[in-house]
Order: structure tokens, then sequence, then C-alpha cells
């Protein structure tokens, strides 16, 4: 299974990138994990702020496959615990096709984006920085991994 993590932004710290390799890295090749970057819509004063969320939504939608199963992180989505996230990749490893989840910027996703989500997925009711998403998500795919291969480091 092959999953692709669209994210709306550019140019993370390197505390980022380095914590979302970390985890990456020990992830085995059958449970393959990229991430995908687009740029995030010029916000402005003035400017209006659906523009640049239907610019970040045609970026997104763009690099999605009319096969991939598309999971959108949505702070109204379903919120998983780790054995919950572990049965879903499961389910989705058992589909047979590639996954997509995507990331919105600092306003969400777009409708269309959502609309195209198949799941909605919650990582937590609280406001996150979009840096930090990528590491925790990073960290449970990896913490699915392990449950489902039985390793010892989701105790």
């Amino acid at each position: 299974m092959k999953i692709r993590i669209l994210a709306v932004g550019q140019k993370m710290p390197a505390w980022v990138e380095e914590g979302v390799n970390e985890y990456l890295k020990r992830l085995p090749p059958e449970f393959k994990v990229v991430f995908e970057e687009t740029p995030l819509g010029q916000r402005k004063a003035g400017k209006d702020l659906k523009k640049a969320l239907a610019k970040e939504s045609e970026a997104l939608l763009s690099k999605i496959k009319d096969k991939d199963k598309v999971i959108a992180l949505d702070v109204k989505g379903k919120s998983w615990s780790s054995e919950d996230l572990a049965a879903q990749a499961e389910d989705w490893r058992m589909d047979g096709r590639d996954l997509v989840l995507l990331i919105g910027g600092p306003d969400g996703l777009s409708r269309d984006c959502l609309a195209r989500a198949e799941q909605r997925w919650s990582l937590s009711a609280l406001t996150l920085p979009h840096p930090l998403v990528r590491v925790l998500l990073a960290e449970q795919l990896y913490r699915a991994w392990t449950l489902l291969s039985g390793h010892p480091y989701h105790r």
C-alpha cells in the first residue's frame, strides 16, 4: 500500500522534516508513505479567501487519481484511537487502492476536497499548527503499522 500525504504549505522548519523523516524511515517498503506539498494560496489583507482556498483545492485535487482512496484531515471528522487507526489501515490495505491523505492550509480544506474524500479524520479537537500535524500524522501512521505487525513500539 502506498500512502501519499498531500499537504498545503511548503518550506517546513528543519525540526518538522527531521521528525517526519524519523518515522517514515522506520516504515517498511510495503507501507510506504510520501509527502507531497502544494503552495499555500495567497492571503493578503483585502484578498478573497475563497480564491486562496480554490487555488489550494485545485492543486490538491489535480494530484489525486480517480482510483485513489481519499481521506481528508478535518477537525469535524471522526476521531480514532491508535487501535482504530490500525484497523482503518488494515482496511485500507485490503481495499487494494493507493491512499491519499489531505492536509489543508490555515483555513482547512475546501468543500470540493471534502466532497472528494471518502472519509474525514480528525487528529484532535484542538487546533494544531500545520507543521506539527505532519509530525503527528507520520508518528500515528508508524504507530498503526507497529500495531499491525506486533512491534513493541505501541506499548
